[in-house]
């Protein structure tokens, strides 16, 4: 019965987002305005059709149905509720279930938005290729995914469970349906910026349509790559948060081209400039979720994020080939309408600053992509397995993070147009300073290496830029004056510099030592001592954990549990921190005690300002929250025919 409902409903999203973007292109073309109720009907059953889907696996998995592969393959009747809910994403199948109800709702919201557009043409062409892209999905889900497909043979009594590393930290139950709001969430300004390109309406007003879904993504895909790195600290016991991971890489390239395209639409609005360069960034954005999707659900990749080899690996390439090649084509075919007259008339200028800034977004995103995809290439060509590690990335990477936060610090300043020097040397002369004397105390302080140092320094640079900016809207409007999108982007500033100085600091000030200790012994890292306390065991229904109990500085100091994990298919150490203001004590179990020796060897990581990697993040968010409320009153939202 599970099986028949949940192929049903994946059935009816197919028909529905077929029959949806079909009326929808009538519309655009005949301008019947009668078949808009039509094409209504078609929203609401797609909408049905993925929440249908999406409650029916959940149905199945807290039944305990393992007559269902997914069930079987991928549940416990042990796994914890709040897992076992999560469970639906851990997996190929469930993820594309999660995608296409994200994608189903955004189609809807979007519809709603602009439902007093009626039949206009721009709105029509952009309902239908989203449209066209859930019907990708559904048929991703009919075709090879299958996530309702029986159990072959004899039904199982129960099942392995979730990968142990995904059914052991809460963040699981949220990072991966942010990340999909954001990777999903940029479908909206891709439609319409093919919509624009069809219907020749290639000026600012697709953009001033999608600017907040476009807001909405990026701060989601921000969150959720965030969460993600979070996640890896807490969960994977290395003590880091981000290892250039080929899948970690997919999600960071298209926030790269998101960024970029967030600071040019700010041009091509006041100018009417970088037509073609923001069209480009747009489409680029979405293919790089679809590439993105690919290498995460492929198999092509051996990583922890990675999901197995599946067979939706050349649906997606191929789908990834189309959307490419198309947008590609449309801008070749719209090259005439795209030219425009104005152009930069000073290198002191703010559209200045915003094309170098994402002329390095592009260079940047185009690093990481390259280090991750070139393996694969060479594997392809030659069947040969090499490694792009981190080395690369950080020497690749660092000159052009150290410019960015120049620029960071140089363009809130800048007028648009032309400008003197003398000028921007007055406004930036505090700023500067307050950066110098930044540099100055940290190598008074003892602080070492150069790069670090000078990152510090640009930091504080930038951080100073963006608050006289904060401060000038402030005197101006008030608390009020800290809304809208340009002030809402400099709080979103200080977040990234904030995340980029916890970064600098954490990596380049670290202390990572190993102790092999005894009941009762203690060790000293980093001058703290380190006493090993003992260790017990406790059952749960999922997993067998091992505490070991460790305190850190005298009879009165705090005490850790990093531990030791045993599910029935995987044994996992989990970490234990203490997170402070100015540092972070990370402990967790390299080798417990073997047989009848009582020694365990404990892993000990001391890492200054980490949790304001994480305060960095809270920031970005609330500058995405703050540039989401219009900073003057503005009327129900409609498509502008530019």
């Amino acid at each position: 019965m599970t099986t028949a409902i949940g192929n049903a409903t994946l059935l009816l999203g197919l028909l529905a987002s077929i029959f949806g973007a079909a009326t929808n292109i009538a519309i655009a073309r005949t301008d019947r305005t009668r078949l808009i109720k039509t094409a209504n009907i078609y929203l609401g059953l797609i909408v049905v059709a993925a929440l249908g889907a999406f409650v029916t696996m959940q149905v199945a998995l807290f039944s305990n149905n393992f007559s269902i592969a997914f069930v079987a393959n991928h549940s416990a009747r042990s796994t914890p509720t709040l897992f076992k809910f999560a469970t639906l994403w851990s997996a190929l199948e469930g993820s594309i279930l999660l995608w296409i109800l994200v994608l189903a709702l955004l189609i809807a919201a979007t519809a709603w938005q602009f439902r007093a557009s009626g039949s206009d043409a721009l709105l029509r062409w952009a309902l239908a290729v989203t449209m066209g892209v859930s019907a990708f999905f559904f048929a991703l889900l009919i075709g090879p995914a299958r996530p309702f497909s029986k159990v072959g043979g004899q039904i199982p009594i129960d099942g392995p469970g979730p990968n142990p590393l995904l059914q052991n930290h809460p963040l699981m139950a949220f990072h991966p349906p942010m990340l999909y709001l954001g990777y999903v969430g940029f479908t909206i300004p891709f439609a319409f910026a093919i919509a624009a390109l069809i219907t020749n309406r290639v000026g600012e007003g697709w953009l001033l349509a999608t600017r907040r879904w476009t807001l909405i993504a990026w701060g989601c895909l921000s969150i959720g790559i965030l969460l993600g790195a979070w996640w890896s600290y807490e969960v994977l016991g290395w003590g880091g948060f981000w290892g250039w991971d080929p899948v970690e890489n997919a999600s960071l390239v298209p926030w790269l081209t998101a960024t970029a395209f967030i600071h040019s639409v700010l041009v091509q609005e006041r100018r009417g400039m970088l037509r073609v360069w923001n069209l480009s960034l747009v489409c680029a954005t979405f293919s790089l979720t679809i590439l993105g999707t690919f290498l995460t659900r492929s198999g092509v990749l051996d990583s922890v994020h990675a999901f197995s080899a599946g067979s939706v690996g050349g649906w997606l390439l191929a789908f990834f080939a189309v959307i490419t090649l198309g947008s590609v084509a449309l801008i070749g075919w719209r090259g005439q309408s795209l030219r425009t007259t104005s152009s930069i008339e000073s290198p002191l200028s703010r559209e200045a600053a915003f094309l170098a800034n994402n002329l390095l977004f592009a260079v940047f995103a185009l690093v990481v992509l390259l280090g991750t995809t070139f393996p694969l290439l060479i594997e392809a060509l030659n069947s040969e397995r090499i490694t792009v590690g981190r080395p690369y990335f950080d020497r690749m990477t660092l000159p052009i993070v150290l410019v960015m936060l120049f620029l960071m610090a140089v363009a809130p300043v800048l007028p648009w147009g032309k400008t003197t020097g003398e000028l921007v040397a007055d406004r930036l002369k505090w700023p500067a300073a307050f950066g110098v004397a930044v540099m100055v105390l940290s190598v008074v302080g003892g602080l070492n290496g150069a790069a670090t140092i000078f990152a510090f320094g640009l930091g504080a640079f930038a951080s100073a830029s963006a608050t006289r900016q904060l401060v000038l809207a402030i005197r101006r409007n008030g608390v009020r004056g800290i809304t809208g999108r340009a002030n809402g982007g400099m709080v979103a500033h200080l977040g990234i510099i904030v995340i980029c100085m916890a970064i600098a600091a954490s990596t380049s000030y670290a202390t990572r030592e190993e102790l092999r200790l005894e009941p009762g012994q203690s060790g000293v890292v980093g001058g703290q001592t380190i006493t090993y306390l003992g260790s017990t065991t406790q059952e749960y229904p999922n997993k067998t954990a091992t505490k070991f109990t460790i305190r850190l500085g005298g009879d009165s100091g705090p005490t850790f549990a990093p531990a030791i994990q045993r599910f029935s298919t995987q044994t996992i150490a989990v970490p234990s921190v203490q997170t402070g203001v100015f540092r972070d004590v990370y402990l967790t179990i390299v080798q417990p005690p073997v047989g009848d020796d009582p020694t365990v060897v404990i892993g000990v990581i001391i890492q200054p300002m980490q949790v304001w990697l994480w305060i960095g993040g809270a920031i970005v968010g609330l500058g995405t929250l703050l540039a989401l409320i219009p900073s003057k009153r503005r009327q129900p939202a409609e498509l502008i025919s530019v």
